[in-house]
C-alpha cells in the first residue's frame, strides 16, 4: 500500500467512482463532502451520490448504444457506480434504472467499509496551492457551492461556465387512473409494466401546449442567464420551439397502443418506475422550472392523473462547469496547477453516466501520478476515450455533451471475407462501434490498468 494520499472533494457520482478507483488499488483518500453540514437546493440525502434528476442511467443496451456501450467499459473497469447500479436497478425497458434510495445507501456502504476511506465532512471554501503535496480531484459536481466556485474561478482566470438543468416531477402510482392510463413499454421492449402511458388526444394535446407556454414560471435572479443543455430543457421551453415539438420528444406516440379505445394516441405521457418498490413513478421527459401551482394544475390535465399526488415536484438548478479544453491537460490536471484534477459535470462532460466514467478516469490517473506512473489514455475508439477526448476538444463554443457515437472515428464499413469493402450505416454501424470499443477498451485495460 502507498503512503500517500488523495484528496477528493465531493461524494457525488464521479467523486465516489474516483475514491473507489483509488482505494481499490492501495491508495488513501480523503473523501470531502459538505453534507449533511451545508445542502445544495436540489439535495435532500446525507447519502453519497444521490441521484436528482432522474434515476435513470439511459440505454443499457452495449450492442447498438453509446452509453450502453459506457456501461459495459465501466462494468469491465470495476465500477463501484455501476456494481450498485445493477444491485439496485428497477425495471425500465430497454434502460438501467435505479432505486434512488438504495442506490446512494450502497454506493455509501461501499466506500465507507473501506479502511482507506478518511470521511470529512463540511464545506471547502479554498483550495490547496501548488505547494501542496497532496493530489487533490474536484468533483463537487453541477451545484457547486458559491464559495467553492469563487476559489475555482481565481484558479481558472475566471473560465467557467453555466446553464441550468431542470428536475422531472415524482407521481404516486396509485394515485394514477388506470381505466385511461396503461402499462406498455415503447414497441414493447422490455418488460410491459416497466412504463406507464397516459394518451392524449389532438384537442387535449393542444390545450395542455397552450397551457404550457401560459403558465408562471420560476423567476430567474438578474444576474443569472438561462443557458440550458439541449439534453435536458425543460419541457415548456420545448414548447417555446414549436406547438408540435413535443410530439418528436417525451409525449411522441409511436410504438405504443391505447388498449382503451380503438383509436391511436395523438400524444402520450410515459411515467417510469422511480423506486424499487414501484409505488412512485418519474414523469419522463417533463423537467420543468413552472411554478409548483401551475405544475399540479397543468400536469393534471393529462388524461390518467387528473387525481396524480406529487411525491416531487419539479424545480431547477443551476450546473456550472469548466471550459475543460483551455484549463485541463489530457489527464483531466489543471495546466497551471496539476496538482489539481478535475471530474465528473464540473469538468464539463453531461449526464450520471458520463460523470462517473470521468470519475473513474480521474481515480485511474491520480493513481498513477501517486505511483510515480505515466498513465495511458484509453483508445478514442471507445466511450471512454471518446469522452475524455471532447473535454480536450478545444472549440470557440464548448457545451457539456452526452457520449454518442458522433465523438467516435468514423466507421465507413468493413473487408469482407472475399476480400471487398462494404459499407455498413444503421444499426450495423452501431455494432461495429461497440463491437471494436470492447474489443480496444479491454485490451488497453489489460496491458495499462490492471
Amino acid at each position: 500500500m502507498n503512503d500517500k494520499f488523495v484528496r477528493v472533494i465531493g461524494a457525488g457520482l464521479a467523486g465516489c467512482e474516483a475514491a473507489w478507483q483509488l482505494v481499490r488499488r492501495g491508495i488513501r483518500v480523503e473523501l470531502c463532502e459538505m453534507k449533511p453540514c451545508k445542502y445544495s437546493p436540489a439535495h435532500q440525502s446525507e447519502k453519497f451520490a444521490e441521484l436528482v434528476c432522474s434515476n435513470s442511467l439511459r440505454s443499457d443496451d452495449c450492442a447498438h448504444n453509446a452509453v450502453g456501450l459506457m456501461h459495459e467499459e465501466m462494468r469491465h473497469f470495476h465500477s463501484l457506480i455501476m456494481q450498485c447500479a445493477d444491485a439496485t436497478k428497477v425495471p425500465a425497458g430497454g434502460a438501467l434504472a435505479v432505486d434512488r434510495n438504495g442506490f446512494s445507501a450502497m454506493v455509501t456502504d461501499r466506500l465507507m467499509a473501506s479502511s482507506l476511506v478518511e470521511l470529512k465532512n463540511g464545506e471547502i471554501t479554498a483550495l490547496p496551492d501548488e505547494n501542496d503535496a497532496a493530489l487533490t480531484i474536484i468533483a463537487t459536481g453541477p451545484l457547486t457551492s458559491a464559495a467553492l466556485i469563487d476559489a475555482i474561478l481565481q484558479k481558472t482566470d475566471g473560465q467557467s461556465l453555466s446553464f441550468y438543468d431542470a428536475i422531472a416531477p415524482v407521481v404516486y402510482k396509485d394515485s394514477i387512473d388506470f381505466t385511461k392510463a396503461w402499462y406498455q413499454s415503447r414497441y414493447d421492449k422490455g418488460d410491459q409494466y416497466d412504463y406507464i402511458n397516459c394518451p392524449l388526444s389532438e384537442s387535449q394535446y393542444y390545450q395542455f401546449v397552450t397551457e404550457l407556454l401560459n403558465a408562471e414560471k420560476m423567476p430567474f435572479h438578474e444576474f443569472e442567464t438561462p443557458n440550458y443543455f439541449d439534453g435536458c430543457l425543460p419541457i415548456e421551453v420545448m414548447a417555446e420551439r414549436g406547438k408540435d415539438t413535443l410530439l418528436f420528444g417525451p409525449m411522441k406516440p409511436v410504438g405504443l397502443t391505447n388498449p382503451h379505445a380503438t383509436e391511436k394516441p395523438y400524444a402520450v405521457v410515459q411515467l417510469r418506475q422511480d423506486n424499487k418498490e414501484d409505488t412512485l413513478r418519474n414523469m419522463v421527459g417533463f423537467q420543468t422550472k413552472l411554478k409548483h401551482g401551475e405544475q399540479q394544475r397543468i400536469f393534471r390535465m393529462i388524461p390518467g392523473l387528473e387525481n396524480a399526488e406529487f411525491a416531487r415536484l419539479g424545480g431547477i438548478h443551476k450546473n456550472t462547469f469548466i471550459c475543460s479544453p483551455k484549463l485541463l491537460d489530457e489527464f483531466l490536471r489543471l495546466k497551471k496547477q496539476p496538482n489539481l484534477m478535475f471530474a465528473g459535470q464540473i469538468s464539463g462532460c453531461e449526464g450520471y453516466v458520463e460523470s462517473a466514467n470521468v470519475g473513474m478516469m480521474a481515480g485511474y490517473f491520480a493513481t498513477c501520478f501517486v505511483r510515480g506512473d505515466q498513465p495511458a489514455l484509453p483508445p478514442r475508439t471507445t466511450a471512454t476515450g471518446a469522452m475524455l477526448a471532447h473535454l480536450c476538444d478545444d472549440t470557440s463554443d464548448y457545451q457539456p455533451m452526452n457520449i454518442n457515437f458522433g465523438l467516435f472515428p468514423t466507421i465507413q464499413g468493413e473487408v469482407t471475407a472475399n476480400g471487398k469493402f462494404r459499407k455498413i450505416k444503421g444499426a450495423d454501424r452501431k455494432e461495429a462501434y461497440c463491437r471494436r470499443a470492447l474489443a480496444d477498451f479491454d485490451e488497453w485495460r489489460k496491458k495499462y490498468a490492471e
